[in-house]
């Protein structure tokens, strides 16, 4: 019987998503054309959702002036305005309000954001739309008092299109009801262990597109026979879509100047796939992260990107990087800057947070719990680390609920959507440790099913759970969960959450699936600058104990131990920390202070990280 071709069944499961998508999302924002919406926006503080609904009533205030999303501004001196916007109260974008006012460090409500722009079009016959690299959690948009949508989701881009006629060259008003409450029907739910900035906290921009523009591509390697390398001349396989199905005849080119490559191909549709042979090829990984400069066209749009070629794949009780085995000496990150107390946004602070993961002496980040900002992972790829992203699918989410679960695909669309063509992304995660159950298991399964569909070229997995004490000192990773997922990845905390840290001795770990395993998290908590006996929790001599016997258990891992991340880089804010005296809002866990400080135990696991070597036969050395 013949086989089906793998190209045509991508795409097949990529128009059947699309189909299904009430917003397709432009990609690639860096290349287009667009105007920053970034800097102060005034603001009106509105825990009672008074600009949006009367109470009284029961309803929208779709027609009453005093519905914030209109300017304030009253038509005559007789006008009625119980709202407003003005320069005294203003907040910063991107930026978390969390932050930037000390009245606002724990609100959890709306606030109403307003931006007032000029703009010039360059063409009369552009579209327009406005982008969001992301909003904590729901956001409104509105443009001159018309609404242009809604989008649920505090760590993912979305983008809306603005009818021509509603955008005008002097004196528009953008408004934007940003609402960041926590509900137990949403992902994330009710409890996490982070800090719940709200705001518009990543980049906003006005996007001038041609009528029938590129709205996405992917241009990555086909993966080579199970366990092979791929050839020094690559075959690619991808596709690239048009917003709208083009005439007949139409042609895209695709180019790659410095391997002096060019190639056109016939439009079939608004997707079209794409499948072709590079010549010869650096191919990307951590020591030599190489990335080409690679333009599409089409006869009416043009964009181009910066795209590392190389393959990924979890390959019996290995992890292969382009047929090679690798080791993840890896460590989790959180989305904040711990100096400031606020979001990470933007390169500077990528670069300083991945830096911070090199000087450990990782080649891998697991970006905690959430998508990390667009330029996190473009940095990463410029680096060259290796990437687990995630959605926020943590612990006690409804599991039961099917709107909960539309609420985490589509999360994981624009996660995927977003980031398909980075190098440097080699795990799409859909969770962190979510109990046991059968109606958890078919939600997460269901999970990695749509990865799956979405991307065919990278690992999927979650962190899992574990079955402590087994049998004689054994504890196994035995989730049933890991049946489906690519690599088994754990969390464990032996000496922190149970026991003290020389529980560590005895302790032995396997898994029934013959898989790679990962240990996802493992840490305990040290004030920077606290120093006692080892035997004392919250000192550095205590976390560095546990790193010390960590280290050891380690290097008796069974043979499929294929790395870890341990938690986590940086001291984080956290509601739920709240020792007076060691914690004080904040999760300790970090090899970094919070000031940047290194603690003693940084030094043990570096040391470890350095200790790992690979023979000239790519055999791992633990």
């Amino acid at each position: 019987m013949r086989k089906p071709n793998r190209l045509i069944l991508s795409l097949v499961l990529f128009l059947a998503f699309r189909a299904n998508a009430q917003d397709s999302l432009i990609t690639n924002i860096p290349a287009r054309k667009a105007f920053s919406l970034n800097g102060q926006w005034q603001y009106i503080v509105d825990p009672y959702e008074t600009g949006f609904y009367d109470y009284r009533y029961k309803e929208l205030k779709a027609s009453n002036g005093d519905a914030y999303w209109n300017t304030g501004i009253p038509a005559n001196k007789s006008e009625k305005k119980e709202h407003g916007y003005i320069d005294k109260y203003s907040l910063m974008v991107p930026g978390d309000w969390n932050h930037q006012k000390p009245e606002f460090l724990f609100y959890e409500g709306t606030i109403w954001y307003k931006k007032s722009f000029d703009y010039h079009k360059s063409s009369s016959n552009a579209r327009f739309f406005i982008w969001f690299g992301a909003v904590n959690y729901r956001a409104d948009v509105y443009l001159n008092g018309k609404k242009l949508g809604m989008h649920k989701g505090g760590f993912t881009p979305f983008n809306f299109e603005i009818p021509a006629s509603l955008l005008k060259e002097k004196d528009n008003f953008l408004v934007v009801k940003v609402d960041n409450k926590r509900y137990a029907d949403e992902v994330p739910t009710l409890n996490t262990d982070w800090w719940n900035y709200g705001g518009i906290t990543r980049d906003v921009k006005l996007l001038e597109l041609p009528q029938n523009f590129i709205r996405d591509f992917v241009i990555q390697l086909k993966k080579p026979e199970p366990g092979k390398a791929p050839s020094i001349t690559p075959d690619v396989e991808g596709w690239v879509r048009l917003d709208t199905t083009p005439q007949v005849g139409e042609q895209l080119t695709i180019e790659i100047p410095e391997l002096k490559f060019k190639k056109q191909i016939s439009v079939t549709g608004a997707v079209t796939p794409v499948q072709f042979r590079l010549p010869k090829t650096q191919l990307w990984s951590p020591d030599n992260p190489k990335c080409y400069r690679v333009i599409i066209s089409s006869s009416a749009d043009k964009t181009e990107d910066k795209i590392g070629f190389r393959t990924i794949e979890a390959f019996g009780k290995q992890v292969l990087l382009n047929g090679k085995p690798i080791f993840m000496r890896g460590i989790c990150i959180h989305g904040e800057v711990a100096q400031d107390v606020r979001r990470a946004v933007g390169y500077d602070d990528a670069r300083n947070l991945l830096n911070k993961a090199k000087a450990l002496g990782c080649n891998m980040v697991r970006l905690a719990h959430y998508p990390h900002d667009e330029a996190m992972t473009r940095t990463a790829d410029s680096l060259g680390v290796l990437v687990w992203s995630e959605i926020p699918v943590y612990w006690t989410i409804d599991f039961g609920n099917p709107a909960v679960l539309t609420k985490a695909k589509a999360q994981l669309h624009e996660m995927i959507n977003r980031d398909h063509n980075r190098a440097s992304i080699i795990i799409w995660s859909v969770g962190n440790e979510t109990p046991i159950s059968q109606t958890r298991t078919d939600f997460m399964h269901g999970l990695i099913t749509e990865a799956k569909s979405l991307d065919q070229t990278r690992m999927v997995s979650a962190a899992l759970e574990v079955n402590y004490n087994s049998g004689k000192n054994l504890n196994l990773v035995d989730d049933p969960l890991g049946e489906f997922v690519d690599l088994v990845a754990f969390n464990e905390y032996l000496g922190w959450y149970g026991g003290m840290p020389d529980q560590c001795r005895t302790t032995n770990w396997a898994t029934p699936y013959n898989k790679p395993l990962f240990i996802s998290e493992t840490g305990a908590e040290a004030k920077a600058g606290f120093h006692a006996d080892s035997l004392t929790r919250f000192s550095e001599e205590y976390q560095e104990w546990y790193f010390k016997e960590q280290v050891a258990m380690l290097k008796r891992m069974p043979d499929n131990y294929v790395g870890i991340s341990p938690w986590v880089m940086v001291d984080f804010r956290s509601p739920k920390r709240n020792n007076p005296i060691y914690q004080e809002g904040w999760n300790r866990k970090g090899l970094y202070g919070e000031k940047g400080e290194k603690k003693k135990a940084f030094y043990t696991l570096q040391q470890y990280y350095n200790n790992i070597k690979q023979d000239t036969d790519n055999k791992i050395v633990k």
